[in-house]
């Protein structure tokens, strides 16, 4: 999508947020995104990066790649293949490794490719994916944003959205999901790109007063 229509909507809307994109600069979510084209591999990179480090799951990520030399990814039937001491080896928790066979699993059963995805809304899309265990509503929040490219996402429950929001708004505690909500709804509809600036205010050291 063309962000500069959404950027220039958002520094009308919100004159605080439009502080925080003259400092970021152009939007580059975009160059953020998610490398997998296929579904598994997606969906398998968000589940072994869940609740770690980048660093650490990084690491973990491409020892669980080594364990199929011969291929970019494994098919949902090599996963199920796998034993789960191989996978225990390459660092993947108990927890995960039921997340992942039960995706392998619902992927031979029909789950629908990114491609068909691409055709449904943000909700049934949400409502789909959130079948497979281990796949709460942010994982695929995060890949409608990053993969899918959807615009007017809001991830009320991110911990990094909710703490720009409070630094951004001089708010006394972290915001509950209906402030988030409240909050976000003069940047609709474009909550996605908003979001990735709220993210990034996070990183701006404070401008010393004039």
């Amino acid at each position: 999508m063309q962000y500069a229509v959404a950027v220039d909507f958002l520094k009308q809307a919100d004159p605080i947020l439009g502080q925080v994109i003259e400092q970021v600069g152009p939007c580059q979510l975009v160059h953020e995104s998610d490398q997998e084209h296929d579904l598994l591999a997606s969906l398998a990179r968000s589940i072994l990066y869940q609740q770690l480090s980048g660093k650490a799951a990084a690491a973990i990520h491409r020892r669980f790649l080594l364990l199929y030399p011969n291929q970019p990814f494994p098919s949902a039937t090599d996963l199920l293949n796998t034993p789960d001491e191989d996978l225990r080896t390459a660092g993947v928790s108990r927890p995960k490794i039921r997340y992942l066979k039960d995706l392998a699993e619902k992927i031979l059963a029909g789950l629908p490719t990114l491609a068909e995805l691409e055709t449904l809304d943000d909700e049934a899309i949400i409502q789909t994916l959130t079948q497979v265990k281990g796949i709460g509503r942010w994982t695929v929040q995060m890949m409608l944003i990053f993969r899918l490219h959807r615009p007017d996402v809001l991830p009320v429950d991110d911990l990094g959205v909710r703490s720009g929001i409070r630094k951004l708004y001089g708010l006394p505690e972290l915001p509950d999901r209906k402030t988030v909500e409240r909050l976000g709804q003069r940047w609709q509809p474009y909550r996605s790109i908003a979001s990735w600036y709220v993210w990034r205010s996070l990183e701006l050291t404070p401008q010393s007063a004039s």
